[in-house]
């Protein structure tokens, strides 16, 4: 801690291939949010005197921009009519109505929903949802057989990796992979895990730190003394006056849900969930 009892870390811009901005000495990204341990330790960090913490995260920010990179009609009308995107994926993949699918199911959904973005193979996905090796291919191929604009996707974003040697971001980074052409299976798979991974986990970190900027830039935010502490992957923390927290709230909300990386705005909305408290905990 400094002379004035606060804790301060380093963020590194260059760590991290994706372009995710990553957290040292003390890592304070890595603070858990699950669970009441979670709940406990986040708490353990609170505002100075007189202020309030904000916290300010995005939903699914790297489903909504595989929405939008992919295109996938159910995908979008799911984020665009505010659905269950989840609970949307298992009644596809399982074949039922929305209201009929159980929470097994929705997290299976889940689980594979999420693992696609990070390259997650069927071996992998079997161990997640301790189920055979043969029963996670049959989930996987008939996940692409319903959600065809992933599968386009998916094939679009390796072919154009294979002819131009690397992947390009929504706000416009590149990522050289050149291991996507190469005799080693295992390689030329990383190297594809990588493409997709980069295009999806890279755009959102693009669109948080543009966000960054949005909220560092506004002539409001100084004016309410609201100050920009941590970026945590998806969530901005803040620290405000007291009495100015929730309109400091609300205005980053509505800045962080305005980005629009190169220019140009998503297919679906960005939904940002926002709250305040004394500590970290109660914030979030």
């Amino acid at each position: 801690v400094d002379p004035q009892g606060r804790i301060h870390t380093t963020f590194n811009q260059k760590a991290t291939a994706t372009g995710r901005l990553s957290s040292s000495n003390p890592n304070l990204q890595n603070i858990p949010v699950r669970g009441p341990l979670g709940k406990r330790m986040r708490s353990c960090f609170i505002a100075g005197p007189g202020r309030l913490l904000v916290s300010a995260d995005y939903s699914q920010v790297e489903l909504r921009v595989l929405a939008h990179v992919s295109q996938d009609p159910a995908l979008l009308e799911a984020f665009r009519n505010g659905e269950d995107i989840h609970a949307r994926t298992a009644a596809l993949v399982y074949d039922l109505p929305p209201d009929q699918v159980n929470p097994d199911q929705r997290r299976n959904a889940k689980t594979i929903n999420f693992g696609l973005i990070y390259g997650m193979g069927a071996q992998k996905l079997a161990q997640e949802l301790k189920i055979s090796t043969t029963q996670a291919k049959d989930f996987i191929a008939r996940y692409f057989e319903r959600l065809q604009g992933l599968k386009e996707f998916y094939e679009g974003v390796e072919a154009s990796a294979r002819k131009h040697g690397f992947v390009t971001t929504l706000g416009g980074r590149r990522r050289l992979l050149p291991d996507i052409n190469s005799a080693s299976g295992q390689a030329a798979a990383l190297a594809r895990r990588q493409a997709i991974n980069t295009v999806i986990q890279g755009s959102a970190a693009d669109i948080i730190k543009l966000a960054m900027l949005a909220v560092a830039r506004d002539e409001h935010l100084r004016e309410l003394d609201a100050r920009l502490l941590l970026q945590v992957h998806d969530e901005l923390l803040l620290e405000v006056p007291a009495d100015a927290a929730e309109e400091a709230g609300a205005l980053v909300a509505r800045l962080m849900q305005d980005v629009c990386p190169a220019g140009k705005e998503l297919s679906v909305p960005l939904l940002v969930d926002w709250g305040t408290g004394h500590d970290w905990g109660a914030a979030h």
